[in-house]
């Protein structure tokens, strides 16, 4: 619908703009309470973490074969497609200050720093932030937290997992 609102009427595509932004900024504020408890109640419910280590090793071993597929479809659709010819840009003609602070920013950063910036300030501060990767940090936490619970621990997960049906 949103396409065809935008090709027959243009104006009307751009005034309900808000509308679209506001739909993307609650889907936003879903997805870290999403990831939490799926993680959580999927580790949580395993119990067993040599399960969950194999379960998480094959999942590692998707996302990495999954990932390079994607790479070489991306690139091979780059080289057949060539997207962005006949634009007839002269790179020197660029704005090279537009990505400076990028190119600063990498230039300060250590791995180190990466991987400092996977712990949040709070539990909550990885919410609030935004940050998935904290937040899945923290679920992988609490998972294991909650998979040596025992059977106190059981009852959390199934009270995590109905929380995460609610979303």
């Amino acid at each position: 619908i949103g396409i065809l609102v935008g090709w027959l009427a243009p104006e009307t595509g751009k005034a309900l703009k808000p509308l679209g932004d506001g739909f993307i900024a609650l889907i936003k504020m879903m997805i870290a309470p999403v990831i939490f408890c799926t993680v959580v109640h999927g580790i949580g419910a395993m119990g067993d973490l040599k399960r969950v280590g194999r379960v998480g090793a094959r999942a590692l071993i998707y996302f990495e074969v999954v990932s390079t597929v994607a790479l070489a479809v991306g690139i091979a659709v780059g080289m057949i497609l060539r997207p962005g010819h006949g634009f007839d840009i002269d790179p020197s003609q660029l704005n090279a200050g537009s990505v400076s602070s990028y190119v600063t920013r990498a230039q300060h950063d250590s791995v180190v720093d990466h991987f400092m910036a996977i712990i949040p300030k709070t539990f909550v501060d990885a919410f609030a932030g935004g940050d998935l990767l904290q937040v899945l940090f923290i679920s992988v936490l609490c998972g294991v937290a909650i998979a040596q619970m025992g059977e106190t621990g059981e009852r959390l997960a199934h009270g995590i997992d109905l929380a995460g049906k609610m979303f």
